[in-house]
């Protein structure tokens, strides 16, 4: 019935910079760190345990295999999500993602797909996403890729803080420079590079790209995914359901001043991206300060936060 904390693990990146640490508080090992998986068990990066002292030390993939009375009824292998905060300092490559059935038969048995969503945390001004292509056949879309034609292919949409987009697999897009976001995905790695700008990696070389593979799994035309947004206020704080699809659903909880939360589901994951405040379950409280990640285990049906802060939860379905 404890919050179960975890350590985050970096991941340096040719675009990444400093934020996590400057506006997070994390402890970065060089200026070029662009993700901090927050909640992870993929063998690429997995997250461990901090407190309770009971499971210290375990990385999340142990105690979900060797634990699952924490997790309740829905428990497909491997875990299904993958939290992350992404510090943009320059721009990430323009990518698409395949679904469960491309990845698992061209990247290996038991490879998700991946569908995503962001949630903006920062953005400086006149920061920019890709969202979509303006192609409206593959035949199109490998004609303008050639020619590169890259103003004409791509769709690009400023943003600011506490925008909220979905990005199902199918779906090209690219985060810009100067933006920090926390992103709820499936369990998986697997990106195909569309356009990375020409940029060389650290020995000189132009970074790989996957255009055949990215025609394979783009979505033709492009149309915006919708999203499901309702609104729940408690007092002076809100309870925002952003997003439910087949793989999660992903909610806003913020607090100014008191909100109690029912939990429906097994269990949740929840990342604090502003402020801090206090979680409270069956009246023991938790501290909880930026960039805090935790486990709501199976159990646990009612929540109280308190305190001014800006929390992103989700959970599988």
């Amino acid at each position: 019935m404890q919050p179960i904390f975890l350590k985050p693990v970096l991941q340096e990146k040719i675009w990444g910079g400093s934020k996590l640490q400057t506006q997070f508080n994390l402890d970065l090992p060089n200026d070029s760190i662009g993700e901090a998986w927050c909640i992870s068990a993929h063998p690429h990066g997995v997250s461990t345990v901090t407190t309770p002292s009971e499971y210290q030390g375990l990385g999340l993939d142990e105690l979900y295999e060797n634990h699952p009375e924490l997790f309740g009824e829905n428990h497909p292998t491997p875990f299904p999500l993958l939290i992350k905060i992404l510090d943009a300092n320059d721009d990430l490559s323009v990518q698409v993602h395949p679904d469960d059935s491309y990845a698992n038969e061209h990247e290996g048995e038991g490879e998700l797909g991946k569908t995503e969503c962001w949630y903006i945390i920062s953005a400086e001004p006149g920061a920019s996403i890709v969202y979509g292509h303006h192609a409206h056949s593959r035949e199109e879309f490998e004609a303008m890729v050639e020619a590169g034609n890259w103003d004409g292919l791509l769709r690009r949409i400023e943003v600011k803080s506490g925008d909220f987009f979905y990005v199902p697999h199918g779906t090209i897009h690219a985060i810009g420079a100067g933006i920090v976001i926390l992103e709820t995905q499936q369990n998986s790695d697997t990106t195909y590079r569309v356009y990375d700008y020409d940029r060389r990696d650290n020995k000189g070389n132009l970074r790989d790209l996957h255009i055949a593979q990215s025609a394979d799994v783009t979505h033709f035309p492009h149309q915006d995914a919708d999203t499901t947004v309702t609104i729940q206020k408690d007092q002076q704080s809100t309870e925002t359901h952003l997003l439910s699809n087949e793989f999660f659903s992903v909610y806003k909880w913020q607090t100014a001043g008191k909100l109690t939360i029912d939990l429906a589901k097994d269990y949740y994951l929840a990342t604090v991206v502003d402020g801090s405040g206090e979680l409270i379950i069956d009246g023991q409280g938790y501290s909880l300060n930026l960039a805090d990640s935790f486990i709501l285990p199976h159990g646990v049906d009612k929540i109280e936060l308190s305190g001014t802060m800006t929390i992103i939860a989700s959970n599988p379905e």
